[in-house]
């Protein structure tokens, strides 16, 4: 009812209002007559007033306390206490720093001398102390006297009220700087109503903290207990390898990669290596991140390391890929790179298992993060062997564009040139008119190529010759894929050689054949020995011509030069005369690398190409040569002399 607006038609009457007297404000209060204020009006609704009534005014314009209680007596006054008295003893401390200029000093350009400021309040003097510092060189103490400092010109003095944190004091050509209080001086300025400024910390001095790490004692880091040489001498040549994929099919062109991670134990540092395909248009660079340490988090650095032109170190990182982070199915991040490692070789599942108790090396298989298996490509069919040429000669047509000459094992050739195995043979058939026909089967050493020849006979009908130029002869019943050819150990007497679809049974050997066969025996099978040995006899009871005493043989001016020349042709003619030839050749007798080969040396090298073997020869020839005192031939007299 009472938020309605006062105008008619919003006036109603409560029905629960019964009492409309007027309430009473007369009445006694010992034994006086007292008006009161009216609290309810008509109704019984609480009167809200603040104004004074009649009689209140009127009494008020009367009322004299001093009529009625007499005049009030004068408080005494407070005792007179001299400030000298008051505060005595009471002093206002202030701690600060003011700067002093170093001239002419290459260590120091100032000094920061702390100082502590005292207001006597009893007489507004001031004192300055200098705080003493250990191994200063200044006299510290008392720095300014007691007494009343000069604030201007006009003769006006510091007061207590001038003093606050954070302010400069200019004090005889001094700035002092007000850092911090104590609190009693703090409690004195707040009670007179100065707020007091936050504190300060001093400065510290350089040249006092230099002094004081010069003094200091020097802390040495406790060398860890982890052997490094413990640890080269056992995981050296230990290398953990995981195979991982880069999947970056996220991005254009994108797709998955193989790489291989490989762990080196030794000092537990990664390299990452890709593994390239035929054909996969990627250029041939087999490294993808060299041999280093990786970081656990390569970006969790400070960032005021200058990483533009300074190297990450240990410093910085301190937490580094081990081996407890790779294991199968893992995701490596590497340098911003995820690798996800789904499989690994033998030698780390055994030390996973060694050393880390894991136990299941189950590869991944999930199509999902190695994508679908790609379908093999199909191998290039070598055609069958046409007949024309050598089988190597043939194979090499196929393999290359550009034909190349087959590869041939010039150590074989230089060891076994003009080294011959010759057999007697003679031909097994069941013709009439080619029954005892005979036959001389050379095999060369240097190429394992045969030669068939056929001596001419008188009135045999067969003329006789050449049968068979040198070549390689493969086995009967093997394949041309995988084609076996005769050697050394299959020729022994009885024993019938097959050469393109001739029979030949072989009926008697050399003494040379035996030789070779004695001196290599391991090549050779005991069949083969026994029968030779049981055709030829023992060749140990035979007199060797290198165990026969030497003939001196006089030689006639010119004979050198004659026999030089001809050593010279035959090397041509055997094709070594090659500078790179004879150099190779010189290195295989010169296994300690001194650079010089000796007189025995020269006289094997003869005796394998068969070339003369007289040491007054071979001694006018290393002089020729230009020997050393010692009787050895360096490498550029040695190739200077056969070229």
């Amino acid at each position: 009812m009472n938020g309605l607006p006062f105008l008619p038609g919003n006036t109603f009457r409560d029905p629960t209002k019964q009492n409309y007297h007027i309430t009473q404000t007369l009445g006694f209060r010992n034994g006086h007559r007292i008006p009161k204020h009216p609290e309810y009006g008509p109704g019984s609704d609480r009167l809200n007033f603040n104004q004074l009534n009649e009689n209140e005014l009127a009494l008020l314009e009367n009322y004299k306390p001093s009529l009625i209680y007499g005049r009030a007596k004068p408080e005494a006054p407070d005792n007179f206490v001299p400030a000298t008295v008051a505060y005595d003893k009471k002093v206002l401390r202030f701690f600060g720093y003011f700067k002093q200029t170093v001239y002419e000093s290459p260590s120091e350009f100032f000094r920061v001398r702390p100082v502590t400021i005292l207001y006597y309040l009893e007489d507004d003097s001031m004192q300055i102390f200098e705080d003493p510092v250990e191994n200063s060189g200044i006299p510290q103490g008392k720095l300014i006297r007691r007494h009343k400092f000069p604030k201007n010109d006009q003769g006006q003095t510091f007061s207590w009220k001038d003093l606050n944190l954070g302010e400069n004091l200019s004090i005889y050509g001094h700035t002092f700087r007000i850092c911090n209080c104590d609190e009693f001086t703090t409690k004195w300025l707040e009670s007179e109503g100065i707020i007091v400024n936050p504190p300060e910390s001093i400065p510290r001095d350089p040249y006092i903290e230099s002094r004081k790490k010069a003094s200091e004692l020097k802390t040495y880091k406790t060398k860890s207990d982890f052997d490094k040489l413990r640890q080269f001498v056992e995981m050296d040549r230990k290398v953990l390898r995981f195979y991982a994929v880069w999947d970056d099919r996220g991005n254009t062109f994108g797709e998955l990669r193989p790489f291989v991670i490989h762990y080196y134990l030794v000092d537990d540092t990664i390299e990452v290596r890709e593994v390239h395909k035929p054909n996969d248009g990627r250029d041939p660079f087999p490294v993808l991140i060299r041999r280093q340490k990786i970081p656990k988090n390569r970006y969790n650095v400070k960032s005021t390391f200058a990483s533009i032109y300074l190297e990450l170190s240990d410093e910085e990182i301190k937490q580094y890929l081990r081996p407890h982070d790779l294991g199968m199915g893992q995701v490596v991040n590497i340098f911003g790179r995820n690798f996800t490692i789904y499989d690994m070789d033998n030698f780390t599942k055994a030390f996973y298992y060694q050393n880390l108790g894991v136990t299941d090396f189950a590869p991944l298989r999930d199509e999902n993060v190695l994508g679908k298996p790609s379908q093999p490509y199909s191998k290039m069919e070598i055609p069958p062997y046409n007949g024309y040429g050598s089988l190597e000669d043939s194979l090499q047509n196929c393999l290359h564009l550009v034909p190349e000459p087959p590869k041939k094992d010039y150590i074989k050739l230089l060891e076994n040139q003009h080294k011959v195995l010759r057999y007697e043979a003679l031909m097994e058939t069941t013709k009439l008119e080619d029954k005892g026909r005979k036959f001389i089967i050379s095999y060369r050493l240097s190429d394992d190529s045969i030669g068939v020849y056929e001596p001419p006979m008188r009135n045999s009908g067969v003329i006789g010759g050449k049968f068979l130029e040198f070549s390689r002869v493969a086995k009967p019943g093997s394949t041309l894929d995988t084609p076996k050819f005769y050697g050394p150990q299959d020729f022994y007497i009885g024993a019938l050689i097959n050469i393109f679809k001739h029979k030949f049974r072989i009926v008697g050997a050399d003494l040379f054949v035996l030789r070779f066969a004695e001196e290599h025996a391991d090549q050779f099978p005991a069949q083969t020995l026994e029968s030779l040995r049981a055709h030829l006899g023992d060749v140990s009871g035979r007199v060797d011509a290198k165990d026969r005493g030497t003939i001196n043989i006089k030689r006639r001016p010119g004979d050198f030069d004659r026999i030089y020349n001809e050593i010279k042709n035959k090397l041509k003619a055997s094709r070594i005369t090659n500078s790179e030839e004879l150099r190779q050749m010189f290195l295989k007798y010169d296994a300690d690398r001194t650079g010089y080969i000796s007189k025995e040396n020269i006289k094997d090298l003869f005796r394998k190409v068969s070339l003369p073997l007289d040491d007054d020869i071979i001694d006018n020839m290393m002089r020729e040569a230009g020997s050393n005192d010692s009787g050895s031939i360096n490498l550029y007299n040695f190739v200077k002399f056969f070229e």
